[in-house]
């Protein structure tokens, strides 16, 4: 690349062969914001805030999670598999966690479980001295 060129930002393009509702689905997702799975590094940290509950998920790579929050399918962390999120039907945007989404993922036990809208994503890190949490940037 030259000095002269400049990056040009990756917009959505509404698909012609998609209904406007799911365009419309997807481009609000860019917009709210969230994060693929495969974008984090194994061990990130992430808070997730949904309209019921607090989530804390620990990446372990290939869409699997510890994740604990719930007090009947998570109380202590147990590993799943991240789905992605919805919008509520059975279209997905898969190993993807979405503000203003329904998280999904697969229980060892319990099957499917979809979670409440999801309020906020958070990164969390841990202080190098303390095994403590604290709050990082907003993904």
């Amino acid at each position: 690349m030259t000095a002269t060129q400049k990056l040009a930002p990756q917009l959505f393009m509404p698909h012609p062969n998609l209904g406007d509702e799911i365009n419309r689905n997807i481009c609000q997702s860019e917009i709210e914001g969230g994060v693929f799975l495969k974008d984090l590094p194994v061990g990130a940290l992430l808070e997730i805030e949904t309209k019921n509950r607090y989530y804390r998920l620990e990446n372990r790579g290939d869409g699997r999670v510890l994740l604990a929050g719930h007090p009947k399918f998570c109380p202590q962390p147990v590993l799943v598999k991240i789905n992605g999120s919805t919008w509520g039907r059975a279209m997905i945007k898969m190993q993807f966690i979405g503000r203003g989404m329904f998280l999904e993922f697969r229980h060892p036990t319990f099957g499917i479980i979809r979670t409440s809208r999801i309020q906020e994503v958070r990164e969390l890190t841990k202080e190098p001295a303390s095994d403590q949490q604290v709050y990082g940037r907003v993904c």
